[in-house]
């Protein structure tokens, strides 16, 4: 598999990284998915997110002793051809490029339920088909521009979660809003302790908390088109994996600390009815705003991952030739309209299911992407198997407890996509997730015949 991109610029800096890894993760499994964890597990939902935290994080180091060794465009992709074989690297291209469709389809999807709070007027579909063509045309202009787009996106949402904690903190042990009455951390283990629903209720919340970090990998595919990728990936790395931790957690505790759990999600996100319940009700406005942005955020980096992947697996022949094309700019921009294109069906989705097509891409969009976490730690242990002593020695940046750390996450990730076999919601993604493997299964030997056929 090709490792070099020449056509690519390397104009990403360090704090676009950051922020675009953040930005891509922190969306709508915080604001609005992790109401539905909340409910089912109640204030053990903060070890929930402990646990998937600390099962991201060892994926994240994997993948990191990879793009520092070889950074290229490709990511795990190429890693998996290379370590594992062919048929791994088509499947886990075309499969995380599925995944960043569904992630957009999602996040379009969220904008539609939150405008309507303003315009109930508006069809969801018509704010749907609105934020996916904005963002493919920020993706058009050379990724430097993308990546400062990013970066403010990110950035508005990161300050709004600080100032909530921060807010929410001085409810907590000040009293502020509440006649300077401490409110105190007593709702963490009231309305029925700190395990409501039992052991079960954690089990079963884990797909939901997953939902909220997958996305955290497409750090990888930032690695062709970095600065200094040798450096700035694993500054970027080991500082996301904290700031992750940090925001959920702290944000996830906040909201448990001041309301009853139970009473958590019942009229939309916990995050803006936090604040309207505390009498702000203006600063309930701007979460709401926040919320938008955060979604907008997670599909602009829904869609610069999904060109990136089409013009890899392009430029490997895995796809058609004219994804490999670049702009004038160094952007696929083929491989990115056709990512807007395959976009669109979360229009028609939000057009005849507007109810249920959040819950349906939530399921869908965790059971592709824990696949890829699974790739990614399989890819792992291959490569660092196919190194001498001497090899290991001069790497970088390496995984840490390996492999016990990445038989861990392999094993808790397995357990998660098991689970996800009894939610109800959450059990059409193990029907569709594998159907969509199979057709992409049925390609790859197509495409093996036909290029046979041709020589």
């Amino acid at each position: 598999m090709q490792t070099e991109h020449a056509g690519l610029k390397r104009h990403l800096k360090v704090r676009h990284i950051r922020l675009m890894a953040l930005g891509s993760t922190i969306g709508v499994g915080l604001f609005l998915g992790s109401a539905s964890a909340i409910q089912l597990a109640g204030p053990s939902i903060l070890l929930g997110y402990l646990l998937a935290g600390i099962a991201a994080f060892i994926v994240l180091r994997t993948l990191g002793e990879m793009a520092v060794h070889e950074p290229v465009a490709g990511s795990f992709a190429a890693y998996a051809h290379t370590y594992v074989g062919p048929l791994a690297g088509y499947m886990v291209g075309w499969g995380y490029w599925t995944y960043w469709i569904v992630v957009g389809i999602a996040e379009v999807t969220a904008v539609g339920i939150y405008m309507g709070i303003w315009f109930p007027e508006i069809p969801q579909w018509i704010w749907a088909l609105s934020s996916i063509l904005m963002m493919g045309l920020i993706n058009l202009i050379a990724v430097k521009v993308f990546g400062e787009f990013e970066f403010w996106f990110a950035l508005i949402k990161v300050v709004a979660i600080i100032a909530m904690i921060a807010l929410g903190g001085s409810v907590i042990f000040f009293g502020f809003t509440n006649d300077w009455q401490p409110i105190g951390l007593s709702n963490l283990w009231q309305h029925g302790g700190f395990f409501p629903n039992g052991i079960s209720g954690i089990l079963l919340s884990l797909q939901m908390v997953f939902f909220a970090y997958v996305g955290i990998e497409m750090i990888g595919l930032s690695a062709g088109e970095a600065e200094n990728p040798q450096t700035t990936i694993p500054m970027a790395i080991d500082s996301l994996a904290w700031r992750i931790l940090i925001f959920y957690m702290g944000a996830i505790f906040v909201i448990l600390a001041i309301f009853p759990w139970n009473q958590v999600g019942q009229h939309g996100s916990p995050f803006v009815v936090m604040f309207e319940r505390l009498g702000l009700r203006e600063a309930a406005g701007l979460v709401n705003f926040v919320v938008i942005t955060a979604a907008l955020s997670s599909c602009n980096a829904g869609i610069f991952s999904g060109g990136r992947l089409l013009y890899s697996l392009s430029s490997n022949g895995y796809a058609p030739s004219a994804f490999a094309k670049l702009s004038k700019y160094g952007v696929p921009h083929r491989a990115v309209m056709s990512t807007v294109v395959a976009c669109m069906s979360g229009v028609v989705l939000n057009y005849f299911v507007p109810e249920k097509a959040f819950q349906y891409m939530m399921a869908a969009v965790t059971f592709i992407g824990l696949m890829v976490w699974i790739a990614i730690l399989i890819t792992q242990l291959k490569f660092r198997n196919s190194l001498s002593k001497s090899q290991v020695a001069q790497l970088v940046y390496r995984t840490p407890w390996w492999p016990y750390s990445s038989w861990f996450a392999l094993a808790f990730i397995a357990l998660v996509v098991v689970l996800m076999g009894f939610h109800e919601d959450a059990r059409i993604a193990l029907i569709v997730g594998p159907c969509v493997l199979g057709v992409y299964l049925v390609m790859f030997y197509v495409a093996r015949l036909h290029r046979k056929s041709a020589t």
